[in-house]
């Protein structure tokens, strides 16, 4: 995308509304635009970001054997009654009637729209289990939104759904799920510990919530800092392997992490100093296991193996695509502005051209763009170097490719890490290389 062209509107005053980081840089960095309270459009250089986010999370549910479904917005409410939750929700619900006085809601949350439509299609306990997910958006009329895309009314969130037969098979199902958490965070370039919460208006006995590390966090956290130390993209637990299940749900239980709600001061201090990780956690994910509180209440059953019908176990694990959004840039930007990990970054590198109309560095910069238009963000505006070294810091894309004249005529480029700030010199086709370009020529 040429920046010359692109609807990427920045702003180089703070925004007055804006209180934290993440929010600050969203605006500035021409992100999102608020439209009312706790709603924003998103532009599109913070849509591509949604949508790498959305994209890894995909990759990682479709791994362990989810299925993707996409369920409307609008729910029945008749559905809520069944499980008994429409009154008991609260205020944060947006009731809605229609024109021919039928009763709606924009979902929170889908327990009950799953319950139902899987209670229409399964039958037996041969189909099970079952794991269903959806990334949509939801609605829930928070009393004061605030922080941006971190508490908005509006946000767009992945929800997964898993049927059992039995206990045993749901808590598999539940740690086949955080073992997929593990690595969906992991490849989001940010730490996010399990620690285990309180189930809320969700309900169940069994839970989870993903916290990521960051000074403006709502939760004081406390972890053993072993959690740091793994990286889950690579450890060979195997989520079909009920052994690897099981070591995952020991790891868990004797590897420290608790918020400030839960923390167990004497078991804290049994840990050695040097491995003690405190400060403020942002929640991203949580996890739950229920049991037969939705397929119960609902009326659910299926045909066992001797032929009696049953009510399966369920679980629900969500994860908040959008609110991830913020938590990153929460957890990585610096004075200068935000710094994208590499595979949520809205562009592969910013390409700087200090002097559009100079013949060398035209034709430098245009054959690094020729190579991969639609992912490299190209800085062809007449613009002073200052301004435009200050948006490529703001918007924060790993690398940044310098081209000016004296070095465009001698085949070189400058690589700037945006992460170090170290900048380096070379030839254009090494730089090409290292970028992971191809066919690029001087």
């Amino acid at each position: 995308m040429r920046l010359s062209q692109a609807f990427q509107p920045t702003l180089k005053e703070v925004p007055a509304e804006a209180q934290i980081a993440s929010h600050r840089l969203m605006l500035r960095a021409g992100l999102v635009r608020q439209t009312s309270a706790g709603i924003y459009a998103w532009l599109p250089a913070g849509l591509r970001v949604l949508r790498n986010i959305a994209q890894i999370v995909r990759e990682e549910q479709d791994a362990i054997g989810a299925q993707e479904v996409l369920m409307p917005t609008l729910q029945s409410a008749d559905l809520w009654r069944r499980s008994g939750r429409y009154e008991a929700y609260g205020p944060e619900m947006l009731r809605i009637e229609d024109r021919h006085g039928r009763e709606l809601l924009y979902g929170p949350t889908n327990e009950e729209m799953i319950t139902d439509l899987f209670g229409s299609a399964v039958q037996s306990y041969k189909e099970l289990p079952q794991l269903l997910y959806q990334i949509q958006w939801k609605f829930r009329d928070e009393i004061r939104p605030r922080f941006g895309v971190m508490r908005g009314r509006e946000f767009y969130m992945k929800d997964a759904y898993s049927f059992d037969a039995d206990y045993e098979g749901a808590v598999r199902s539940y740690y086949r799920m955080m073992l997929s958490y593990l690595r969906i965070f992991r490849r989001l370039g940010v730490v996010a510990v399990p620690m285990a919460a309180d189930t809320g208006p969700i309900g169940g006995e069994l839970s989870h919530e993903f916290l990521v590390m960051a000074p403006t966090g709502e939760s004081g956290v406390f972890y053993d800092s072993d959690w740091d130390a793994i990286d889950w993209t690579q450890t060979p637990l195997d989520p079909e392997n009920p052994q690897d299940l099981e070591k995952l749900q020991h790891l868990v239980a004797t590897t420290y992490s608790a918020t400030d709600e839960k923390h167990d001061v004497q078991a804290w201090e049994k840990l050695p100093p040097e491995k003690r990780r405190e400060g403020r956690g942002i929640e991203v994910g949580h996890i739950f296991y229920f049991g037969t509180k939705y397929t119960e209440a609902m009326g659910i059953e299926i045909s066992g193996p001797d032929g009696q019908p049953f009510a399966p176990q369920m679980g629900s694990y969500g994860i908040g695509v959008s609110r991830l959004v913020g938590a990153i840039i929460e957890a990585s930007h610096d004075e200068n502005g935000i710094i994208w990990p590499t595979e949520v970054a809205p562009y592969r590198f910013s390409l700087l051209n200090l002097r559009p109309g100079d013949e060398a560095c035209d034709r430098v910069c245009g054959a690094l763009y020729g190579a991969d238009p639609d992912n490299i963000l190209y800085d062809d505006r007449s613009e002073r170097a200052g301004v435009k070294f200050n948006d490529a810091d703001l918007l924060g894309l790993p690398w940044q490719v310098i081209v000016g004249p004296r070095s465009a005529k001698k085949g070189l480029v400058e690589l700037k890490n945006r992460v170090t700030g170290e900048r380096t010199e070379l030839p254009l086709a090494e730089a090409a290389h290292q970028l992971g370009l191809t066919g690029v020529q001087a």
